[in-house]
């Protein structure tokens, strides 16, 4: 018999025969690992985002295995009257369950998770949703570098990131390419605010890299759940912009 306990949350629930659910959790030390739920019902909704604690069982490690689960927190029910933010969150578990290895553990990424969660009750949610997604890929091995500019190697002015190597231009190396090029909004370069539109640049640069170096490589689309996060925030952009 194997069994292990540990913290984890909770990314997505499939119904399995009359009364059980197969839950796929990120769980702490051991990753991306899914269970069989029996008479899950009695836990009350496991919504994608709670966090639990869990106990796996299985007679052999390669198996599915059972889990008992000990919700401790739902994020979901506190954003239930905010449906934007609510589709943040259902992106990011998506995200996640889509581009991680299953049972390969990746501490950092479990936390900052958490982090996320938590973040998404604040004013500046969707600015830390952005960072969150950068700090996915680079956790993955796939960080950017916003830093210093890739042509010139200052970091006065930088305006623009390269769509192929992930590396930020300047505002005089871009000019004549700007059309070639991924606007890089102010708060991801320590200048001016979050407003809806700078977000909506910050979740489109993000996602081009979500896309292609987490996705596209396995020869999957992004999950469907992060395209109507951004669809809903594109009009909520635009509202802003408008009004």
């Amino acid at each position: 018999m194997v069994d292990w306990m540990d913290e984890g949350v909770v990314l997505s629930v499939r119904p399995h025969g009359e009364a059980g659910a197969i839950a796929l959790l990120l769980t702490r030390e051991h990753g991306s690992h899914a269970g069989l739920v029996r008479g899950h019902r009695r836990l009350g909704p496991l919504q994608p985002g709670t966090r639990v604690q869990a106990h796996w069982r299985a007679r052999l490690s390669d198996q599915l295995g059972t889990y008992m689960l000990d919700p401790l927190d739902c994020p979901a029910a506190g954003l239930l009257d905010d449906p934007l933010r609510l589709a943040a969150l259902a992106s990011a578990c998506a995200v996640l369950e889509g581009a991680l290895p299953e049972r390969a553990a990746y501490p950092a990424i479990h936390d900052g998770l958490i982090a996320l969660l938590d973040g998404l009750g604040g004013e500046y949610w969707g600015a830390v949703y952005v960072l969150w997604e950068l700090e996915l890929l680079a956790a993955l091995g796939f960080g950017l570098d916003l830093q210093r500019c890739a042509v010139t190697g200052g970091n006065d002015r930088l305006a623009y990131v390269s769509p192929k190597s992930g590396r930020a231009v300047s505002l005089s190396a871009a000019d004549g390419y700007e059309d070639r090029l991924l606007p890089l909004p102010g708060f991801l370069r320590g200048e001016g605010g979050a407003e809806p539109p700078e977000v909506l640049a910050g979740l489109t640069l993000s996602g081009h890299f979500v896309a292609r170096w987490l996705f596209a490589q396995a020869n999957k689309p992004p999950p469907a759940a992060r395209e109507r996060f951004v669809d809903r925030y594109r009009r909520l952009a635009d509202t802003d912009a408008q009004g």
